[in-house]
């Protein structure tokens, strides 16, 4: 936290004593107040909110003790409190840390010992925060786990099988294109396992790494075991120690390290890259694949005893394209966090985008949703997110899927046709309004004279159509001393 930040509240009634305080804190570079009561101490928490208070205990009316008591009970997001008290009140400076202070000093105390101790108490709520932006993020992830939003059929049948097992050791096998969440299904396997889940979640994709470097990656390997290997290293069932081991895309493993994969898994140890060592392992693994194993093993490419060994148990997440009742759910759960992860207006969404949203085939399933979501937040101007906040794909798409076509009117502008009239309607207004602003070279003013509107009807319907932060910036006296 930024000393200049940092709002600083002394309560006390000396004037002296808060005189020499706020001198001191603010050529110090703190943003402070004053109070010489509890009672202007309340008025001023509520006006300014403080982050820190230096609370003197010997007040008039209600003690500084029975105040710090008093915001504890009502308020336990208050400001962080320094209570201050006489020499020889150590045992009174006690019961205040007792009840909720954070530190405290005795009367009189040196400039350094009082800068030392508001410095301290900074560094204090700037953790706090970092704690409270942390966990705030978490949430938000969680709530993006788009996997698991839904009350499809198929959705239903992907928490079951989660919640069965969970608790097991069990190897999971996870199957779906992708984009449809098999590493968040993993995750979700491993938070809900209350033994492993306080230990490590370690992921590999199997298709990222050339086959040359795959069994290092997993099984570590010695100091010297090949060129560059310079120290020893451990491999990821070591890491994963305890917890799971998530192997991404395993239909792409080749047919070496399938085999030393399988005996690992028969054995629960494993041997370094050059070493002689058997080290035992405890790790559970899920595996996952957007291939079909099956056909797979027919070609020769993949063990069929491997794949025993990995689908103990499958599970299955379909496509987005095969749970579209599911979209509108996702998608606002999406717009909604990128809103507040992008600090932007949190927007609903048209029937105009959901509509599009619903009939696109979403060959990136769930992940694509997302992005698509993000994008459409970060780009949107109207006061909703409209049809024409997706990207082009998505509207092209759906116009090849309903045969849209287009005309030409008499003054050349193109009208299009689709299967919602509002839609076209709204895109012709915009198209024909947009050209009219370009004519009057964006005076909104000289728009409205010649579309027959008053200024502000214009300015409105440019906030419906999504123009308005385009064009409604410029402000009524701008536009009238153009016009002269």
């Amino acid at each position: 936290m930024r000393k200049e930040t940092l709002r600083l509240l002394i309560v006390d009634d000396e004037e002296a004593a808060r005189y020499g305080m706020r001198r001191a804190l603010s050529t110090f570079g703190y943003n402070v107040s004053e109070a010489e009561s509890a009672e202007a101490a309340r008025a001023l928490i509520k006006q300014q909110e403080p982050d820190l208070m230096l609370l003197d205990v010997n007040l008039p009316g209600i003690s500084g003790l029975d105040f710090l008591r008093e915001m504890k009970s009502s308020n336990g997001n208050g400001p962080l409190v320094i209570i201050v008290t006489a020499h020889g009140s150590e045992r009174m400076a006690v019961e205040a840390v007792k009840s909720g202070a954070y530190d405290y000093l005795s009367k009189p105390f040196e400039l350094d010992d009082l800068r030392l101790v508001i410095k301290n108490a900074a560094e204090t709520l700037e953790l706090r925060r970092e704690n409270f932006s942390l966990r705030r993020r978490i949430e938000i992830e969680r709530s993006q786990r788009g996997p698991f939003i839904g009350n499809s059929q198929g959705m239903q049948l992907v928490r079951a099988m989660i919640e069965k097992v969970a608790e097991t050791d069990a190897t999971v096998l996870v199957r779906g294109e992708s984009g449809t969440g098999k590493e968040l299904v993993a995750r979700e396997i491993h938070e809900r396992n209350s033994a492993r889940s306080n230990s490590a979640f370690v992921a590999v994709n199997c298709a990222a790494l050339p086959s040359e470097l795959i069994e290092s990656e997993l099984f570590g390997h010695e100091k010297g075991a090949f060129t560059g290997a310079a120290a020893r290293r451990q491999g990821k069932f070591e890491q994963a120690d305890g917890g799971t081991l998530f192997l991404d895309e395993i239909g792409d493993m080749s047919a070496n390290v399938q085999a030393k994969l399988l005996r690992a898994l028969e054995e629960r140890r494993i041997e370094r890259l050059g070493g002689n060592e058997s080290i035992p392992v405890d790790v559970r693994i899920v595996s996952a694949t957007h291939r079909p194993l099956e056909q797979e093993i027919a070609a020769g490419n993949f063990r069929a005893d491997l794949f025993y060994r990995l689908q103990v148990v499958t599970i299955e997440i379909p496509p987005l394209r095969d749970r579209r009742e599911d979209i509108p759910l996702l998608a606002g759960t999406f717009a909604r966090a990128a809103a507040e992860r992008y600090e932007l207006p949190v927007r609903p969404l048209a029937q105009s985008a959901l509509r599009r949203l619903v009939e696109y085939k979403w060959p990136g399933n769930v992940r694509e949703l997302k992005n698509t979501m993000d994008r459409a937040v970060i780009l949107a101007e109207g006061d909703e997110l409209e049809g024409h906040d997706l990207p082009g794909e998505i509207t092209a798409g759906l116009q090849r899927e309903l045969g849209e076509s287009t005309s030409t009117d008499e003054n050349g502008l193109k009208v299009p046709f689709t299967a919602d009239f509002r839609e076209d309607r709204r895109e012709f207004e915009r198209r024909y309004i947009s050209r009219c602003l370009e004519h009057t070279q964006g005076n909104v003013t000289r728009a409205a004279e010649i579309l027959g509107m008053h200024r502000q009807s214009l300015q409105h319907k440019l906030r419906q159509l999504g123009l308005g932060r385009r064009y409604v910036s410029v402000s009524p006296e701008t536009q009238d001393n153009s016009d002269s």
